[in-house]
C-alpha cells in the first residue's frame, strides 16, 4: 500500500444521501477508501484542508451536446468537458445528434474512442434511435451504453422518430432506458405558420413558448407515457418545461421502482418568458422556457420528487448563429460551467436544499442509469467530488467562460456559491480557477 497515492480531505461538511455532516475522506488511488473522523493514515499522504467548505459527490449530467463530431466550430469534447469540471460536473452523458449522428454502433464506438483521447471528464454516449435502426439498437452493449435517445419532436439535428409502428417496436424490444425529447411536431408547425402570418420574418423571440407551446409538450409527453405504460418500457422524459406535464409522473414510490421518470434542466428553473425581452435568442431552447408559473411548478415538482433528475441540456452555438432572426437562430445554450453555481444561488433563495440538489444531480442519475460506483460519497466508490464555497459571490463575465462558443446566458449574473475544487478519479482536476492539463477521465460503465 506504500506505493499508493493517498489524499485526505479534512474539515469538510459532507453532503450525501440526505445528510450534511462534518467529516474526513481518505482517498487511495482513484477510490474513496474511508469516510469518518480523525482518520489515521500510514505513510505519505496529501492533506487538503477544506476549511469548513462543503464537499459533494461530483455531478452526473445526463444530457449534454458536446458537438463532436461534425459541429466542432461550436464546441468539442475537450473544451466542454473542461468547462464541466470547472462547474463540478465530473461525468457527462452526451447526445447522439452530431454529424454524423450516433445511430450506428460504428459511429458510437468512434465517439468513445475520441472521448478516450480528448475528454477531461468521465464520459458516456447515448445511442440515437431512428425510424430504421432497430437491429442496431438490439445489438447494443448495455454495460457501456447508458440509454437510447429518441426525438419525438423535431429539434437540433433532425432525428425525428415519427413512425408509430417503429416507436412501438422500440418500446417493446429494449431493456435500455428510453430517453425522449417530447414536443408534438404538428402542433409546432401549425403555431409557426400562425406566427409567420402575423410577423413575417420578424417573429419576436417572445413567441418561442407560444410556438413551442405547453400543448405541444403535453401532447407528445402524454403519448410517450401512455406507450411506456402499455409496453412496459423504461421511459425517461427529458427537460420538462410545463406545469401540466407534472401530472404524468408519480412520487409515491422510490426511484428504483419507477418505470417512468422525468428530468428538469437548469434553464427552465432559472429563466422565464419575461426574460426573452432582455436575453432574446440566448435563452432560446427546445422545449422553450415558459411562464413564471411553469417555473414555480417545476421547482415544486423537483422538491416533491415528481421530477427525478437535474441536468443541463448543455447545447452551445456560436454568437453569430444566435444573432440570426427567430427562425434561423438555433435553440440551445451552454450551461455546464454555471449550473452548480446557479443551484447554490437557488439554495440561498430558499428554492432547494443542498441535500435535495445532491439527490437530483448526483445520486439519482447514477441510480436511474445504473452508473457503476459513482454519484455518491461512499467507501469503495470512485473519488469524484466537488468542493464548494456556498457563500462566495462571483459575477459571470465572458472572460471567465471556458465554453468554446465564448458566451453564457448568465453573463452579468452574480451567483452566491462557487466551485473551489473538483476531484476526478482521485486527482485534482480543477483548482484555483484552472483545469488540469492532464486528463484523469474514464469511460462510465453501467451495472446491469
Amino acid at each position: 500500500m506504500n506505493t499508493d497515492s493517498k489524499l485526505k480531505i479534512i474539515n469538510a461538511k459532507l453532503v450525501n444521501e440526505g445528510n450534511v455532516f462534518d467529516g474526513e475522506i481518505l482517498i487511495v488511488n482513484d477510490r474513496i477508501y474511508k469516510i469518518g473522523s480523525q482518520i489515521e493514515v500510514e505513510g505519505e499522504c496529501e492533506i487538503y484542508d477544506a476549511n469548513g467548505n462543503y464537499v459533494l459527490p461530483g455531478l452526473i449530467d445526463d444530457q449534454v451536446h458536446f458537438r463532436e463530431p461534425g459541429l466542432t466550430h461550436k464546441a468539442t469534447i475537450a473544451t466542454e468537458s473542461k468547462a464541466a469540471l470547472a462547474g463540478g460536473i465530473t461525468s457527462f452523458i452526451e447526445m447522439p445528434n452530431t454529424l454524423p449522428q450516433t445511430t450506428t454502433i460504428e459511429e458510437w464506438e468512434t465517439k468513445n474512442k475520441r472521448a478516450a483521447d480528448t475528454s477531461f471528464a468521465n464520459y458516456a454516449f447515448m445511442f440515437g434511435g431512428t425510424n430504421d435502426n432497430l437491429e442496431e439498437i438490439l445489438a447494443l452493449d448495455t454495460k457501456r451504453v447508458p440509454a437510447l435517445k429518441l426525438f419525438l419532436g423535431s429539434s437540433t439535428g433532425n432525428m425525428l422518430v415519427d413512425n408509430p409502428d417503429v416507436l412501438r417496436k422500440i418500446f417493446s424490444n429494449t431493456d435500455l432506458v428510453i430517453a425522449v425529447h417530447c414536443e408534438d411536431e404538428g402542433t409546432i408547425r401549425a403555431n409557426m405558420q400562425k406566427a409567420v402570418e402575423i410577423y413575417g420574418e420578424d417573429i419576436p423571440m417572445s413567441q418561442h413558448p407560444i410556438i413551442r407551446s405547453e400543448e405541444a409538450c403535453y401532447l407528445s409527453s402524454s403519448q410517450a407515457v401512455a406507450l411506456a405504460k402499455e409496453t412496459g418500457a423504461r421511459l425517461h422524459v427529458f427537460h420538462l418545461s410545463t406545469a401540466k406535464e407534472l401530472s404524468l409522473f408519480r412520487n409515491d414510490i422510490p426511484l428504483k421502482e419507477k418505470k417512468i421518470t422525468a428530468e428538469v434542466c437548469i434553464h427552465h428553473l432559472w429563466f422565464s418568458a419575461e426574460d426573452y425581452d432582455t436575453k432574446g435568442a440566448y435563452i432560446k431552447w427546445n422545449p422553450a422556457v415558459k411562464t413564471k408559473e411553469d417555473r414555480a411548478a417545476l421547482w415544486d415538482g423537483l422538491n416533491s420528487d415528481l421530477l427525478d433528475v437535474l441536468a443541463t441540456d448543455h447545447a452551445p452555438h456560436t454568437k453569430e448563429e444566435k444573432e440570426n432572426k427567430y427562425k434561423k437562430a438555433p435553440s440551445g445554450g451552454p450551461l455546464v460551467q454555471h449550473a452548480l453555481p446557479a443551484l447554490l444561488s437557488a439554495y440561498h433563495q430558499g428554492k432547494v436544499t443542498l441535500e435535495k440538489m445532491v439527490e437530483k444531480a448526483c445520486h439519482n442519475p447514477a441510480i436511474l442509469f445504473d452508473v457503476k460506483d459513482r454519484g455518491f460519497l461512499k467507501e469503495g466508490y470512485f473519488a469524484d467530488l466537488v468542493v464548494v464555497d456556498i457563500n462566495k459571490e462571483h459575477t459571470i463575465e465572458a472572460s471567465d467562460v471556458l465554453y468554446k462558443c465564448g458566451w453564457s446566458p448568465f453573463e452579468g449574473t452574480t451567483f452566491k456559491g462557487s466551485v473551489e475544487r473538483t476531484l476526478l478519479n482521485g486527482k485534482w482536476v480543477f483548482k484555483e480557477g484552472v483545469v488540469a492539463s492532464e486528463s484523469a477521465a474514464k469511460a462510465l460503465t453501467f451495472d446491469r
